[in-house]
């Protein structure tokens, strides 16, 4: 048996299109950051409040693809301006799945708004990973025997391993990929090595079918096209969205 732990280092966003080229043959497999683990206490600065409260009827946000820009619309008047990150517009073709990482244009909506968002990774981020490590994938089931017998088990919502001829429980990392035989492992979407804590920034504001508008551990990116879909922005323009716009404002992506 052969370990490889890999460390969780992610451009997270939310989800991809996916198109199905041909039946799977393969599956996937990782670990994530554990709900034990508290996130790092907000620290951003809010600058100044707009000089009226925003509402749905009276301010929206356009966001320019493109030129990699949103605004903050009242009216004629432009309330913030702020540089975003947005989707590669790539492929990722792996084991007869295929995603594709685009922004959605068009009509959204804020639908909610979270502090301290938790990422739980869709399959397209492990089969990235195992594509770029050249390591096959398979998706962990409830016991997963390896060739030398031990066995990748899930006790408590962690993901561990118990040894041939011992019965002891050996908790897995969960701020690490779970790598055994050259294969990486996708653990189960409600265990706490599949949630991943900072990846998001401070605050996310849910536009929909897993789409966001969040921060990011990599401030140097803002301005990029290389996100999975979502709109990425710096920690200062985040705060100021999150604290002054409200859920139900609509986002106009084009």
């Amino acid at each position: 048996m052969s370990l490889l732990l890999l460390a969780v280092a992610t451009n997270a966003c939310a989800t991809a299109s996916v198109a199905q080229v041909s039946p799977e043959t393969t599956i996937v497999v990782v670990a994530s950051a554990p709900d034990s683990v508290k996130p790092a206490p907000v620290t951003s600065v809010i600058d100044e409040a707009p000089r009226f409260v925003l509402t749905p009827r009276n301010v929206r946000l356009i966001v320019s693809v493109n030129a990699r820009r949103l605004w903050v619309v009242a009216g004629t008047d432009t309330l913030r301006s702020a540089t975003v990150s947005v989707a590669s517009g790539s492929d990722l073709t792996y084991g007869g799945r295929r995603w594709r990482f685009a922004t959605p244009r068009g009509r959204l909506f804020i639908r909610g708004k979270r502090t301290d968002p938790v990422w739980l990774p869709p399959d397209w981020h492990y089969a990235e990973v195992a594509q770029q490590n050249t390591l096959k994938l398979a998706r962990l089931v409830p016991e997963t025997r390896l060739r030398d017998g031990s066995r990748l088990v899930l006790r408590d919502s962690v993901v561990g391993l118990i040894k041939p001829g011992d019965t002891t429980f050996l908790a897995l990392p969960t701020t690490e990929h779970i790598v055994f035989d050259s294969t990486l492992f996708i653990p189960p979407i409600a265990s706490l090595n599949r949630r991943l804590h900072g990846e998001l920034g401070d605050y996310a504001l849910d536009l929909g079918d897993g789409y966001m508008l969040h921060g990011t551990n990599d401030q140097r990116a803002i301005g990029s096209n290389t996100t999975h879909g979502c709109i990425r922005l710096a920690d200062r323009d985040l705060a100021w969205l999150y604290t002054y716009v409200p859920v139900g404002v609509t986002v106009v992506v084009k």
